[in-house]
C-alpha cells in the first residue's frame, strides 16, 4: 500500500510539474479551447475531480438567446352585434377569422447558443429563433453574454432540416470556441453541456455518450448523439463539449415527461453534421440536399421474415412518387434498397439520411432486392424540397380513417384460414364505400380474427391487399397462392402491401397460422 501511495504521489507531483511549465498563450488571440490552452485545464482522462478549470474557459463563449414576437389572432364574432347589447362586452365587430376584430399579443421564446468567431457569428437552433405559433412574427433577437451584456442579433440563415441557425452580433474580440470531430466520440465518453435551461441563465451539467447515431424519427437529418446530461427546455442550441474543449454537439432535443424535464435522455445534432451546414449559411451559400421521392418503410422482424433477409437490413419502398428520380429510375413499390452508393441502409444511417447526404445531380448506385432476386439501378439524385413542401404534400396524400360502414362480402371464416382474414375481390362499388382511389386493385378485407396476428397488428375490414410478398393478388385465389407459396418455402411470415381508405400505403409482417 505504501509503494502504491508513492507511485501516485509522484505522478500527481509529475503532473504538477508539467502545468506549471506549459508557457502562456500571449499574441493574436486564439480560440477558448485551442489544444494549447485546453491541455493545462482539461482534466485528465478517466473521472475528473472538477469540471471547474474547463468550464471557466468555455462558459465565456455560451450565451442565452431569446427572441421577442408578437402574434396576431382573430377573435370571435360578437354574439351580441345587432342587439341593444352589442357593446356591453367591449367587443366590435369586425372581419378576423372568428368574425371579431384580430387582436396582437407578445410572446418571447428562450435558449441557448454558442459563438464560433470573434467578430460575433452565434450557432443556435432554429426553432429557438422561429416563430412559435400560427400568426407569430419574430421581432428581435437578443444575444446575452455571461456577463450579462446584451447584444441585438441579425439573423444570417436557417435550415429548418437540420434545425440549425446562424446568427451574428456586431463585437469584436469575443470569446469562441470551435466545432471537434464527433466521430471520434465513444459511447461512455465524458461531455459536459452548458445552456439555459428553464430561462435560470448559464448553467453546466456533465454526463456521458449515452449512444451514437440514434434515430428518432427517421429524417433526412435524423442522427443524433444521445447523452444522460440534463438537458432541459431551454438549453436548445447550446454546445456539447468533449473534455478537450470541442465542441461535438448542438443540444436540440429532450425525451421527457409531459411537463417537459430531464429524464436522462437529450440529443444533440452530432458536429460533423452541423458545421458543414453553417459553413454554407456563413457564405451564403444555398443548401441543397438530395431527394429520391419515394415513402420507404423500416423493415421490421416480421418482415425481414417474410422476406428471408437478415435483421436491420435495409428498407422497404411503400409509394413512389410520379416523375421524381426514383420513379425515373425504374424503382418500383415493393423493392427494398440496401445500399445507396456503397453505403448499408440500417438504422444506424436510413435510406432518408444516406440520400440527403448525396449533392443533387449525381448518378448513384442502388442495391435493392425486388422479388427476391438482388439487382443495382443507377439514379440520378434530384433536390429535396422544402420541408413546408414536403409537409403539404403528406397532408394532401393523407385522409380521414375510413368508415366501416357499407357491405364488404364474407369469403368464409376469418379463423379457419392460416392469414387469419377473409377477403373478396375488389370492386367499384367496395371501393367507393370505403373511399379507396379508383386506381386501386387487389382484394378487400371482410374480416379478421380478432386472435390472429393481422388482428392483433390492426389489419381490420375494408383495408386492400394489394400484393403478399411481392407478388399483386387481385383474387381471394391469388391470395391463398400467395400463402401456401409463404408456406412451402419455410416462411412462418408473410408481407402483405396494404392500402387504408386514401392513407399512404404500407407494408405489415403478419404470421402464419400453423
Amino acid at each position: 500500500m505504501r509503494y502504491a501511495y508513492a507511485i501516485t504521489a509522484a505522478l500527481l507531483l509529475s503532473g504538477t510539474a508539467t502545468a506549471i511549465a506549459l508557457p502562456a498563450v500571449s499574441g493574436a488571440q486564439t480560440a477558448q479551447n485551442e489544444p494549447a490552452v485546453m491541455a493545462a485545464t482539461a482534466p485528465k482522462p478517466g473521472a475528473p475531480l472538477s469540471f471547474a478549470d474547463l468550464v471557466a474557459r468555455l462558459q465565456p463563449a455560451v450565451v442565452n438567446i431569446s427572441t421577442s414576437q408578437h402574434i396576431t389572432q382573430a377573435q370571435p364574432a360578437n354574439p351580441f352585434a345587432g342587439t341593444p347589447f352589442e357593446g356591453l362586452f367591449g367587443q366590435q365587430q369586425g372581419q378576423g377569422g372568428g368574425g371579431g376584430t384580430p387582436t396582437t399579443r407578445e410572446a418571447t421564446s428562450l435558449g441557448s447558443g454558442f459563438i464560433i468567431s470573434p467578430d460575433g457569428y452565434v450557432v443556435t437552433n432554429n426553432h429557438v429563433v422561429a416563430a412559435g405559433a400560427k400568426g407569430a412574427t419574430v421581432d428581435s433577437i437578443t444575444v446575452t453574454m455571461v456577463d450579462r451584456k446584451e447584444y441585438v442579433a441579425k439573423l444570417i440563415g436557417r435550415d429548418p432540416t437540420s434545425d440549425l441557425a446562424l446568427l451574428k452580433i456586431d463585437a469584436k474580440n469575443l470569446p469562441f470556441v470551435k466545432f471537434g470531430d464527433s466521430d471520434a466520440a465513444r459511447v461512455g465518453d465524458w461531455v459536459l453541456a452548458i445552456g439555459n435551461p428553464f430561462g435560470l441563465g448559464g448553467t453546466v451539467t456533465a454526463g456521458i455518450v449515452s449512444s451514437l447515431h440514434r434515430v428518432t424519427g427517421g429524417g433526412a437529418y435524423d442522427r443524433f448523439i444521445q447523452t444522460d446530461a440534463a438537458i432541459n427546455q431551454g438549453n436548445s442550441g447550446g454546445p456539447m463539449f468533449d473534455l478537450s474543449g470541442n465542441v461535438i454537439g448542438i443540444n436540440s432535443q429532450i425525451l421527457g415527461s409531459t411537463g417537459g424535464g430531464n429524464i436522462g435522455i437529450g440529443f444533440a445534432i452530432p458536429a460533423t453534421d452541423a458545421k458543414p451546414v453553417i459553413e454554407k449559411l456563413m457564405k451564403g451559400t444555398k443548401i441543397a440536399r438530395g431527394y429520391l421521392g419515394v415513402g420507404p418503410q423500416p423493415i421490421d422482424d416480421d418482415l425481414a421474415s417474410s422476406f428471408g433477409l437478415a435483421k436491420n437490413k435495409g428498407e422497404l419502398l411503400r409509394s413512389i412518387e410520379p416523375g421524381q428520380p426514383a420513379d425515373k429510375a425504374g424503382l418500383k413499390v415493393g423493392d427494398i434498397v440496401l445500399r445507396v452508393g456503397g453505403k448499408d441502409v440500417n438504422p444506424d444511417q436510413s435510406l432518408s439520411y444516406l440520400v440527403a447526404n448525396v449533392t443533387p445531380g449525381t448518378r448513384v448506385p442502388l442495391d435493392i432486392i425486388r422479388q427476391g432476386r438482388p439487382q443495382t439501378i443507377v439514379a440520378t439524385i434530384g433536390t429535396r424540397p422544402s420541408e413546408d413542401a414536403l409537409l403539404a404534400q403528406a397532408n394532401a396524400q393523407s385522409d380521414d380513417d375510413m368508415s366501416d360502414d357499407g357491405d364488404t362480402p364474407n369469403a368464409g371464416q376469418a379463423a379457419s384460414n392460416p392469414l387469419g382474414v377473409t377477403v373478396a375481390t375488389l370492386t367499384p362499388q367496395i371501393a367507393r364505400t370505403f373511399s379507396i382511389d379508383s386506381s386501386v386493385s387487389g382484394v378487400v378485407i371482410g374480416t379478421v380474427d380478432p386472435s390472429s396476428d393481422a388482428g392483433a397488428k390492426g389489419l381490420k375490414r375494408g383495408d386492400v391487399i394489394v400484393s403478399a410478398n411481392g407478388v399483386p393478388v387481385n383474387t381471394p385465389a391469388a391470395l391463398g397462392a400467395a400463402v401456401m407459396q409463404a408456406k412451402a418455402a419455410g416462411r412462418t411470415q408473410i408481407a402483405l402491401y396494404v392500402v387504408r381508405g386514401r392513407q399512404p400505403a404500407f407494408f405489415i409482417g403478419v404470421k402464419l397460422k400453423k
